[in-house]
């Protein structure tokens, strides 16, 4: 379904009233949305499903999913964790996960950022570069 430019203006205006002190307020969530649902503005639905798309954008912005090969200890997973705090905030989860695909190193994920310190990734490197 093609989605309007109103619905997308509609969409980020919520998201922008959603947010309370640079964080998501799920009251506030869910008072919009049935707030929309009550008054069913022209484009609602496609206003509400870009709405669902930008929070979930907004979500994986504050979700780190850290993969290493082995399982990191507490003190190297606290210090990873606070390392990414002070760069995305201290509203930012996290998710540790075991990837044996990896070899070595690990796998940093945080919304679209990427960053890969792995073996494996360091051999598929050299493999195009040869």
């Amino acid at each position: 379904m093609k989605i309007t430019k109103e619905a997308h203006a509609l969409a980020r205006q919520l998201l922008r009233l959603s947010l309370a002190d640079g964080t998501l307020d799920r009251a506030r969530v869910s008072s919009l949305v049935q707030s929309v649902l009550q008054e069913k503005p022209r484009h609602y639905l496609g206003a509400l499903e870009a709405y669902q798309r930008l929070l979930r954008l907004e979500i994986e912005k504050r979700h780190a999913v850290i993969e290493s090969a082995a399982p990191l200890n507490s003190a190297t997973a606290d210090a990873v964790v606070s390392s990414l705090r002070q760069k995305y905030g201290n509203d930012l989860t996290t998710e540790f996960k075991v990837n044996s695909e990896l070899i070595g190193g690990m796998r940093v994920k945080i919304g679209s950022d990427v960053w890969d310190g792995s073996v494996r990734n360091r051999l598929a490197r050299l493999q195009e570069q040869l």
